[in-house]
């Protein structure tokens, strides 16, 4: 069931699924939307044993701890007074890397979770921006009009790969590693986040998933389902479905954000 929240003259409503897919035998994904503020995230574990689902969680978890902690008062940036836009910018980087270090020390403490990290991906609505902080191979997509964008950069060894080499389709799809990522939260006591952050506009869809769904559905695919539905609702669960009847290797995660008139 969808939830929505007021920002400006702008309506934010936010709608989520996570699955296990029909192949793994636990869910490591999991999925944030604050219930009094304007923010979600969709977060993918790896660790295996349950480890990556413990990670994953953490991260939620620290996310809205530190967005309801520092609503009222914002991020503290005393004794040097910034402007609005670069508090929510910090804001949203040091919410994922307080979350990192949660992850990292947790990990050194318990050896039964050694070496656990998960991706993130978090998006907060404000002042008619999007704050979007991304680490890892999770993705954010926009879609505006009949054009979808991908938003996020992949952090991963195929996606290094890519730069340095013009690969082909084939060549992309037989890559051996094509899940390895390079960057992720917990690997190691200090993270740098992406942070990007621009106008939104009503009418905007927004998509965060976890590689569950983007391994199973290519882009067109995405933008025709995210596209055919009134309801986000039926949009994040058809889009989990279609992952499932594709094969379902992995956890499969959507998140689907609108942008309406208030």
């Amino acid at each position: 069931m969808s939830i929505s929240f007021i920002d400006g003259n702008s309506k934010i409503r936010f709608s989520g699924v996570t699955d296990v897919g029909r192949v793994r035998d636990h869910n490591e994904d999991n999925f944030l939307i604050a219930e009094d503020l304007p923010l979600a995230a969709v977060s993918d574990g790896m660790g295996g044993h349950a480890s990556g689902e413990v990670a994953s969680q953490i991260t939620v978890d620290t996310l809205r701890r530190y967005y309801t902690d520092t609503h009222e008062t914002g991020a503290d940036t005393w004794p040097f007074p910034m402007p609005s836009l670069h508090v929510e910018r910090d804001r949203m980087t040091v919410s994922i890397k307080l979350a990192n270090t949660i992850i990292h020390d947790t990990g050194k403490r318990d050896p039964s979770k050694k070496g656990m990290g998960c991706t993130a991906d978090a998006i907060y609505f404000s002042q008619g921006r999007f704050f979007i902080g991304h680490v890892g191979d999770s993705r954010v997509y926009r879609i505006r009009g009949a054009q979808i964008q991908l938003l996020t950069e992949d952090h991963s060894l195929l996606n290094d790969y890519k730069r340095m080499k013009a690969m082909s389709g084939e060549e992309t799809e037989n890559f051996p590693h094509k899940n390895v990522v390079v960057r992720a939260l917990g690997l190691a006591p200090h993270v740098f986040v992406d942070i990007l952050v621009e106008e939104y506009q009503q009418g905007d869809l927004y998509l965060l998933c976890s590689d569950g769904l983007t391994d199973m559905l290519d882009d067109d695919t995405i933008l025709a389902t995210i596209t055919r539905f009134q309801s986000i609702d039926t949009a994040s669960q058809t889009l989990v479905q279609q992952a499932n009847e594709a094969g379902g290797v992995d956890n499969i995660t959507a998140l689907v954000v609108r942008i309406e008139p208030a």
